[in-house]
């Protein structure tokens, strides 16, 4: 459905979006996940032909973003961060406004706006402002605005940002739904929206992909390693991770917080299950009369320990 290859973006000596690759099926619910600023936005407006790229190419169903951008806008249905709406208009003038954009024929537009209301739970607000609307209304309203000419494929850049707990459910709920009969691509950073909707996870960070499977491909990736989170006080102000790299087994380190007026450093300490390193980091800690345990425990990784492993490294894991 989607391909996209060796996509590039530079703004000026600044690489956005540095050489990626990936492809996309028909149907389903993929999720781009990264930290703010990690290339997400740059590359969905890409794809959806916003902005050309500095070097590489998008394909969607064969058509090439250079040579065929109408065909393939019309193929799209995007939703951008912040849902930038007509705020003075009334709910069901902006849904008729937009369908005449789109083109969409005279005798489909009352029955494509009738629809859009009644799947985007609009029914209560359609003759309201939509300046007067919640920003969970307005956030349906440009779903709502992004699905009117039925497109195929379904692109949404943090649908769910400043939303109550309320709508979010019912913004999520919404997506499962579409993503049964479309393709949908899902933007964020927040980490619980993945686990919720998305069956395939992209995790882009300063540019590059940094991992690109399922959900569970990704975490199993992880599970061939044990973890050990540690809070060390120290006598002396000075870094003790470095101290802990040449243990044998060590595999990684991770800094969780350190609080420099108490000298205190919290971290994780990732190791194989292949090997129990645990009474030899007890001795070593033991051994250093500058330092106190003040807590020593095993953890399990969760796809929010992975991500910022991947997010902190920047390196290539976990790519499938």
């Amino acid at each position: 459905m989607i391909k996209v290859q060796n996509l590039t973006k530079d703004y000026g000596h600044l690489r956005a979006v540095d050489n990626i690759s990936f492809t996309i099926p028909k149907n389903g619910i993929i999720g781009i996940l990264g930290p703010n600023g990690a290339g997400k936005t740059t590359t969905l407006k890409m794809m959806t032909c916003f902005m050309p790229p500095t070097e590489g190419t998008v394909f969607v169903d064969e058509k090439n973003i250079y040579q065929n951008s109408v065909e393939i806008r019309k193929m799209i249905g995007y939703l951008p961060e912040g849902c930038p709406i007509y705020t003075e208009m009334n709910v069901v003038d902006f849904l008729y406004f937009i369908a005449e954009l789109r083109d969409i024929p005279k005798s489909n537009v009352d029955r494509r706006v009738k629809e859009m209301i009644d799947s985007c739970g609009l029914e209560e607000v359609v003759g309201k402002e939509i300046g007067e609307l919640s920003k969970g209304y307005r956030q349906r309203v440009g779903l709502a605005a992004a699905l009117i000419h039925d497109p195929e494929i379904l692109i949404l850049d943090e649908p769910t940002s400043g939303l109550d707990p309320n709508q979010i459910a019912e913004i999520r709920s919404l997506i499962k739904r579409l993503g049964k009969e479309k393709t949908v691509l899902v933007s964020t950073h927040i980490l619980s929206e993945v686990e919720a909707i998305c069956e395939r996870v992209i995790i882009i960070d300063r540019g590059k992909i940094v991992a690109d499977a399922s959900l569970e491909e990704i975490q199993s990736s992880f599970h061939n390693q044990n973890r050990i989170y540690f809070e060390i006080q120290s006598k002396k102000d000075a870094d003790i991770l470095p101290e802990f790299e040449a243990i044998e087994g060590v595999e990684s380190l991770q800094l969780f917080s350190k609080h420099e007026d108490e000298m205190i450093t919290k971290f994780f300490i990732n190791y194989s299950k292949d090997m129990d390193i645990r009474p030899a980091l007890y001795n070593f800690i033991k051994k250093n009369k500058d330092w106190t345990i003040l807590e020593m425990r095993t953890e399990q990784h969760s796809l929010e320990d992975i991500f910022r492993q991947l997010t902190e490294k920047g390196e290539e894991v976990a790519h499938a």
